[in-house]
């Protein structure tokens, strides 16, 4: 028992010094230092000093000099601050506010782009106005990336993709929020930067015809979408949840980070806030398969096996058919087909 003991003790002591030296030298090279080149060189040379210190000096002290300067870089790392302040792309240029007054809902900044490819459209954003009072219900989207790092890595398990939802409306078009990174212009989202303070977060609100469309025609992801049997009541709670992050996100901005601030795990989050009831769930951080758990957490309909409400939800060819309808025929016209619509 004794030599087991010794071996776990052994094996955690190495994951620990593993993990530790991997984060850092990741932190080190995703910091704020303006050059690459030197916080490549820094990022080598601590992890080089590490490994070092932790398996090849025979002198006792290197492994404690090793964990002070990972605290260092700690300390240096809880400086970084996020910002609205920085050259960002046309998508995530505007960040959008609401002002409620009792069922009326004013929102600034939603996108409204007319696409000709994805990287050309016109920029355009608009203000819009809702009335609560008429808020019906609650769609879910599933979107899988065609290309990029989470993409080939999950290719065929599609374990990872971006979710957004859609409130709907008896008098008016759909509106979507989409929680995502917030590029600076020349980059796109990247998974593993987006852990160490590289993007900060922004909630996207905006027609379906620019949130869906853009990704659907022109970045060429598999868009599926799911009506949840959410009441009126549920619906309005949670919205209200959004509406208050949306105003605190543009009186003070936060960093996007891919396990603790990103979409999913958001929509979770704030579902919760609003009455949810249920466990935290695996396909929660893999929301590639979040809308199996939708199924058989029983959030949408059963009444078709999943295979095949999955294969009926998927909305490609109709958001194609739909391409230059104007709102709301747009989003009427990609919900034809579904086998359950909001109602």
């Amino acid at each position: 028992m004794s030599t087991l003991l010794r071996w776990l003790i052994a094996a955690i002591n190495l994951l620990v010094r593993i993990v530790v030296i991997t984060w850092t030298t990741l932190a080190i090279y995703f910091s704020n230092l303006p050059w690459p080149e030197l916080r490549l060189g820094l990022a080598v040379a601590f992890a080089a000093f590490a490994i070092w210190a932790f398996w090849l000096s025979r002198r006792r002290r290197m492994p404690a000099v090793a964990f002070a300067l990972v605290l260092g870089v700690i300390a240096w790392w809880l400086t970084i601050t996020p910002s609205h302040d920085r050259n960002w792309r046309s998508e995530v240029a505007v960040m959008p506010r609401a002002f409620i007054e009792g069922d009326r809902v004013r929102l600034t900044g939603v996108r409204n782009f007319d696409y000709r490819s994805r990287s050309d459209f016109t920029v355009h954003y608009e203000e819009r106005e809702i009335d609560l009072s008429h808020l019906s219900g609650l769609d879910f989207y599933v979107s899988y990336w065609s290309e990029g790092l989470i993409a080939r890595w999950s290719k065929g398990q599609r374990l990872m993709g971006h979710t957004f939802i859609s409130f709907t409306f008896d008098n008016a078009s759909p509106l979507s929020i989409s929680i995502e990174a917030r590029p600076e212009v020349g980059r796109g989202f990247e998974p593993i930067p987006s852990m160490f303070k590289q993007f900060e977060l922004i909630y996207v609100v905006g027609e379906e015809r620019d949130l869906v469309g853009v990704r659907a025609i022109h970045r060429r992801e598999a868009v599926y979408l799911y009506h949840l049997n959410t009441s009126p009541e549920d619906a309005r709670r949670l919205l209200m949840v959004y509406l208050g992050r949306i105003n605190e996100l543009a009186d003070r901005p936060e960093f996007y980070d891919l396990l603790t601030n990103s979409c999913t795990i958001n929509i979770i989050r704030y579902a919760n806030a609003a009455g949810r009831k249920g466990r935290w769930d695996i396909r929660h951080l893999f929301n590639g398969l979040i809308d199996s758990y939708l199924y058989h957490s029983g959030r949408v309909d059963t009444d078709l096996p999943f295979d095949e409400l999955q294969r009926l939800s998927r909305i490609n060819e109709a958001v194609q058919a739909a391409d230059g309808t104007p709102e709301p025929d747009f989003s009427r016209r990609i919900r034809v087909s579904l086998p359950t619509v909001a109602r």
